[in-house]
């Protein structure tokens, strides 16, 4: 449990920083027979930082619980 608890910090403190990433996607705007034309655009993936913020919180208490029932 702790370990898992240790993983959900990490990741939630990595939400916090990086608030999203950008992928590339591709879209056709046109498609006539052998002549093509495509456009690549960045679409960006983002997440609320308060989702960081749980995930980290929920991470110590798994810590502190799991430091628990091992004593």
């Amino acid at each position: 449990m702790k370990i898992v608890g240790g993983i959900l910090i990490v990741i939630g403190i990595a939400m916090i920083v990086f608030q999203g990433f950008s992928v590339p996607v591709e879209k056709n705007i046109i498609d006539a027979g052998p002549i093509q034309v495509n456009k690549t655009e960045n679409k960006w993936i983002g997440w609320p930082s308060y989702t960081g913020a749980i995930l980290a919180v929920a991470g110590v208490v798994m810590v502190i619980v799991g430091g628990k029932q091992k004593s």
